[in-house]
């Protein structure tokens, strides 16, 4: 305001006096708004270190937590977790190996004990062809119709239960519309079909010698024994291929343990069938042929099942714990008591007849043991988890499948940026 004015100021003065108030103002408010927005930073940054230390409990140096929590929640953090180096407590929890909901990573094989059951049938008939081949060529009636008879018993008891387990017969007859040489099921469907027609034939030539001379069944009197001889031995080479397409079968599914043994589980089922035929033998007419052939069984079954159980690494474990882990040691006493029984029996009828009654009972508790077994290893998803991040490692951070994994982001990087 000029000195020389009455005391009222002129426009000019008023729009300058204006001016520099309102530019007195925005200076003040955009002062105010820095402030309030680097308050607002630092409670943001401050909330966020919060949540990552109270989150993830990481831990510095000193025992303190990177967040800003209490010292009552520090001591209780302190209490509830691990002790880690330097007398600290790690907030890591311990890996729990749950999948979503609940449920298996892997589905458990529906399948019921009727396969156990066919599983140890299909073994005994393909062991006891092999007796009957035996006998048929050094020329012992009792061990061939034996082995014929106890064939012909144990593959209808494999087939009704297989049948069972499928639900209809259709199902069965549907199979066989078509051969696949990659699927194990398709294979042993015309495998147990070959063999049941061979042994079929065989143990119809054992009813020869009741047969009237004349007529027709005169005729099958005649044609019946070369024909069956045939059809034994036919019998016995299919016989293998029965005893041990069931552990291809197995092996050949996700279930972590039957198909990390898939270098074993054929020796061992295929040990485990020549053991029960073998004990056929010593309880029907024990010999120097069937105690050779039985500690051959047991010898074999042992071997295999002993790499079963500890070969392979945490996926063996299923088959040592539990259930089926004892299962499988009683299976094992029993086919070691029976093949010694077998050699120092051989003076004693009775102690053979036990011997082989030894045998067949461990081959029965051997396939339940192993379908059990599997089971179990398909409920517990660490059984799925650990082998195959432990096959990731392995492989050098190359996937399992064949791709590559995702590499590491280096600071600095295109990733870290």
């Amino acid at each position: 305001m000029s000195p020389t004015s009455s005391g009222v100021p002129t426009p000019d003065e008023r729009s300058s006096d204006q001016r520099s108030s309102d530019r007195g103002a925005s200076g003040s408010g955009a002062s105010g708004s820095r402030a309030s927005g680097s308050a607002s930073s630092d409670s943001g940054a401050s909330g966020s270190g919060s949540l990552d230390g109270g989150s993830l409990g990481v831990r510095s140096r000193g025992g303190r937590s990177s967040g800003g929590r209490s010292s009552g929640e520090r001591s209780g953090g302190r209490r509830g977790g691990r002790r880690g180096r330097g007398g600290d407590r790690s907030m890591v929890p311990e890996a729990d190996f749950q999948s979503y909901y609940g449920r298996p990573i892997v589905r458990p094989p529906v399948w019921t004990h009727d396969i156990a059951i066919y599983l140890f049938t299909g073994g005994l008939a393909a062991g006891s062809a092999m007796v009957a081949a035996g006998g048929q060529a050094t020329n012992d009636p009792v061990l061939r119709v034996a082995g014929r008879a106890t064939a012909m018993g144990a593959l209808g008891a494999s087939a009704f239960f297989l049948i069972k387990d499928l639900g209809r017969p259709d199902r069965f007859h549907h199979m066989l519309r078509v051969a696949k040489p990659t699927s194990p099921m398709s294979m042993g469907t015309w495998l147990l079909s070959f063999f049941g027609g061979a042994a079929g034939v065989a143990a119809a030539a054992e009813v020869a010698p009741f047969l009237p001379d004349r007529g027709v069944l005169g005729l099958a009197r005649k044609v019946l024994p070369p024909v069956g001889a045939a059809a034994g031995y036919g019998a016995a080479l299919l016989a293998p291929g029965l005893a041990t397409y069931t552990a291809v079968l197995f092996s050949d599914t996700a279930v972590p343990s039957w198909n990390a043994a898939y270098p074993d589980l054929p020796f061992m089922f295929a040990g485990s069938a020549l053991a029960s035929g073998a004990g056929v033998g010593l309880v029907a007419a024990p010999g120097r042929s069937m105690r050779r052939m039985a500690v051959a069984g047991a010898a074999v079954e042992l071997a295999a099942g002993h790499r079963v159980e500890h070969g392979h690494g945490l996926l063996s474990e299923p088959y040592r714990k539990g259930r089926p882990g004892k299962l499988l040691r009683a299976a094992r006493l029993l086919t070691a008591v029976g093949a010694v029984g077998a050699v120092v029996g051989h003076r004693s009828r009775v102690v053979s007849a036990l011997a082989g009654a030894s045998l067949l009972a461990g081959s029965a508790l051997t396939r339940f043991g192993v379908f059990e077994g599997g089971v179990e290893s398909a409920k517990d998803p660490r059984y799925t988890v650990i082998p195959q991040r432990e096959g990731l490692n392995k492989a050098g951070g190359v996937k399992v499948s064949g791709g590559a994994a995702a590499p590491p982001s280096v600071p600095g990087g295109p990733a870290s940026a």
